[in-house]
């Protein structure tokens, strides 16, 4: 990398090997800048992910892997990669194609143009289908009342915030929370949150882990009403005025 990365991106990776050499071809066809960095977690992956980076990133110098070898969960994958990230913004987007890398580049000129505000960035996903729009909507809405402020697809890709945001975290979750707590602490410390709007496509190679039907669905709309029950009860109370 020609100078110091003010701009990481961490890719959680559990078995994407399929995907890798295509999501680097598409990050590196747009590389017209050498601040911003790829840090691809191998979040423990049982396929061929861990050979397929080996081979590929001697060929793209702006990424860079890190490996967990016990996959704990996608918000642990996260936080290995934040760990090791160099930028003064840091955040993540995913490795399955859903969000082109147009978006992490659109999300740093925002940070860029912020003059170093401390922003939280995320992306507002566009183009899905009906249902999976009412279930986001529901979510939110019953977010927004749990925590006590307005909440809108909490899960947009890509995010992006000031790394300062990180040193007030305690304690974050290791599942598929952390967005939602990412979102919530980054309200709480004060930053300005800055959404733009990001085409959601169809995933190209692989499965999703829960969008497989309804009975998905309600499976994980149950799941996060207890973890956001949980992490509702884990954060501090905000202080009264």
């Amino acid at each position: 990398m020609a100078e110091p990365a003010r701009f990481s991106f961490v890719v959680p990776c559990y078995n994407e090997e399929p995907n890798l050499r295509p999501l680097l071809e598409a990050f590196s066809a747009r590389m017209d800048r050498k601040d911003l960095e790829l840090i691809l977690v191998d979040n423990g992956s049982t396929d061929g992910t861990a050979r397929e980076l080996a081979r590929l990133l001697p060929l793209y110098p702006f990424a860079r892997s890190v490996r967990v070898e016990i996959n704990r969960g996608y918000g642990a994958g996260i936080l290995s990669g934040l760990a090791a990230a160099a930028g003064e913004y840091a955040g993540w987007i995913h490795a399955d194609l859903q969000f082109s890398p147009a978006a992490a580049f659109e999300a740093a000129g925002l940070a860029e143009r912020s003059g170093g505000e401390k922003l939280f960035i995320k992306g507002l996903r566009r183009g899905r289908p009906f249902t999976d729009r009412l279930f986001t909507g529901a979510m939110a809405l019953f977010e927004s009342l749990l925590f006590g402020g307005r909440l809108r697809d909490v899960n947009g890709q890509p995010t992006l915030f000031h790394r300062s945001l990180l040193g007030t975290w305690a304690s974050p979750p290791l599942d598929f929370t952390l967005d939602l707590y990412a979102s919530v602490t980054a309200v709480r410390a004060g930053f300005r949150v800055a959404r733009f709007e990001v085409e959601n496509a169809p995933r190209r190679r692989g499965a999703s882990s829960w969008n497989r039907g309804l009975a998905s669905r309600l499976r994980l709309a149950a799941a996060t009403a207890v973890s956001s029950l949980r992490l509702r009860a884990a954060l501090p109370r905000r202080p009264s005025a």
